[in-house]
């Protein structure tokens, strides 16, 4: 899901995947199409995160760690949708 120092190759246009992870799990969060509105959205997720964070602790519930990735638009599973942004304290990731 990455490229060689983080560049697209020539031709490709460029996507930004926001990237939650659990642990092992890792599912694509969003996809951008500007590397500054991904890292936008990863700090506001991250936010939710720390907000959330006592609440996640006494349910001891997975806390998802988000990072900026760039991706290809083939390298989206077929039925990708968006996670939603306070999907894990639904357990929805």
């Amino acid at each position: 899901m990455e490229w060689p120092g983080d560049q697209p190759k020539s031709g490709e246009r460029a996507l930004w995947a926001v990237v939650a992870s659990f642990g092992r799990v890792m599912r694509i969060a969003e996809v951008f199409s500007s590397r500054p509105a991904a890292q936008a959205d990863r700090a506001w997720r991250e936010a939710q995160v720390r907000a959330y964070a006592d609440f996640l602790t006494r349910t001891e519930a997975p806390i998802p760690v988000y990072v900026v990735k760039p991706i290809r638009r083939t390298d989206l599973p077929r039925r990708w949708k968006p996670l939603p942004a306070l999907g894990f304290l639904h357990g929805k990731w």
